[in-house]
């Protein structure tokens, strides 16, 4: 019998993937742990192993279908074996037709279904009813077929087929009634995702613009609709509030030239800015642990060790890779780690677990002239850094003004958990490290 090949569930919080490349045609022979094909989650790009042996029999979806986790994609066996029971839109069986009523007596034809005095506008069998509230089926749209137009348990069996199939995360925020989901989703064959669902409290249909050849439609899907979805859940869901202050470079500077001129044996030629200013925030979150927290269910987690998220731009778009235990290491041992992950992420073989944990996070955009900016929580995370460029400022001396690089740092926090005053202190003990970074 051939074996199924199933999408694996890449992570905790990913429901679907896009294939974006076979490595096996139908027909290759397949050792178990040979490569089968690509696949592009809402964070990086994976390869999905084969779990038989034998011939690839079928692909059951082709590059470029996004498709649900846990779902056969592929069969593997014996030339010749079937396989269209594994396919993943194989036809459920027909429901059993209603029991033949006797000769005498015509079968009774749906009638539209009466008031009842509780109010009900619907004539439902509480088999029926305890099926649709679990299955999410909207009652008022099934036509029963039980004595007198009554909604029985078969006519539900007979909607949800017709109905497009629902995520679990999905189902289970539609069941808080905060969310109502469209006709149709962005899944597989329609299936609806977390992605789809739609605030119930604004439900209106956007206005699609005007046709035009010079328009190019481009649907958000992978990481792109995943970075779309995060930035909005950040600012729904937290109090953001960003402040700013100037370090003084000349440390920074200071070090990293003195790295670029050290032996090459060392090693540390390769250490850039950013690594050193990393550093820095690493060892002051040590002294201040309400800014290293997650914030979830009502629910402060404070951590000792520092795990720090830092983004990286991609051409798949915004990835935000995690240095574990950064508290742990040196400062070559922390730009060596973050080189290695920024080109995972470049390269899409960056692994999920390298992605999750982290407990803070640094954006800079220094290096693209930006002063300032107003970086976006990562949540669940309370506090994000963001390292703007390195300009000139005047400082009073005793004999006038010099004009002393600074570097702009823009803390954002979430106000819900973390108060201005404590952010502040924080803030300036950044500055402070960076300033003697030599020192720390």
């Amino acid at each position: 019998m051939a074996t199924p090949i199933v999408l694996p569930k890449l992570g905790n919080t990913v429901e679907s993937s896009i294939i974006m490349q076979w490595h096996k045609a139908i027909g290759d022979d397949v050792a178990v742990g040979d490569i089968l094909c690509e696949v592009e989650t809402d964070k990086a790009t994976v390869e999905v192993e084969s779990t038989a042996a034998g011939t690839l029999l079928a692909q059951f979806f082709e590059e470029g279908d996004d498709v649900p986790v846990m779902v056969n994609i592929a069969a593997v066996g014996a030339p010749g074996e079937p396989v269209d029971d594994l396919r993943p839109d194989a036809a459920d069986p027909a429901p059993p037709a209603p029991p033949a009523m006797p000769e005498p007596i015509p079968a009774p034809a749906a009638t539209p279904a009466p008031t009842h005095t509780n109010g009900d506008m619907l004539r439902i069998s509480p088999r029926a009813r305890n099926l649709a509230q679990r299955k999410q089926i909207d009652v008022s749209a099934v036509t029963g077929t039980g004595p007198l137009g009554r909604i029985i348990e078969r006519d539900i069996e007979a909607a949800m087929r017709t109905q497009p199939s629902v995520t679990p995360v999905a189902k289970a925020m539609l069941n808080t009634g905060e969310f109502v989901a469209p006709e149709t989703g962005t899944g597989s064959r329609g299936r609806i995702t977390k992605a789809d669902l739609i605030p119930a409290t604004s439900t209106a249909p956007a206005a699609k613009p005007a046709a035009s050849d010079n328009i190019e439609a481009i649907p958000l899907k992978g990481i792109r609709k995943t970075i779309a979805r995060r930035m909005l859940e950040s600012l729904t869901t937290t109090a953001q509030l960003t402040m700013s202050a100037s370090a003084d470079a000349r440390g920074v500077l200071g070090l990293r030239k003195w790295l670029k001129q050290s032996p090459a044996s060392l090693g540390l030629q390769s250490v850039t800015i950013n690594d050193i200013v990393m550093y820095g925030v690493v060892q002051t979150l040590v002294d201040f642990p309400e800014m290293n927290t997650i914030f979830e269910n009502n629910t402060m987690y404070r951590y000792s060790d520092v795990h720090l998220g830092f983004a990286v731009d991609t051409p798949q778009g915004l990835i935000v890779p995690v240095i574990h235990d950064a508290n742990l290491m040196n400062l070559m041992q922390l730009a060596t780690e973050a080189h290695r992950l920024a080109q995972a992420c470049t390269d899409g073989k960056i692994l999920p677990d390298e992605l999750s944990g982290g407990t803070f996070t640094v954006s800079n955009l220094g290096s693209l002239g930006i002063e300032v900016f107003t970086p976006v929580l990562n949540p669940p995370q309370v506090g994000i850094l963001g390292i703007g460029a390195i300009t000139q400022k005047p400082v009073q001396t005793e004999d006038g003004y010099d004009f002393v690089p600074h570097m702009t740092l823009s803390l954002t926090i979430n106000h819900q958990v973390v108060d201005g005053a404590p952010a502040a202190r924080f803030l300036k003990q950044v500055c402070e490290n960076i300033t003697n970074i030599r020192d720390i």
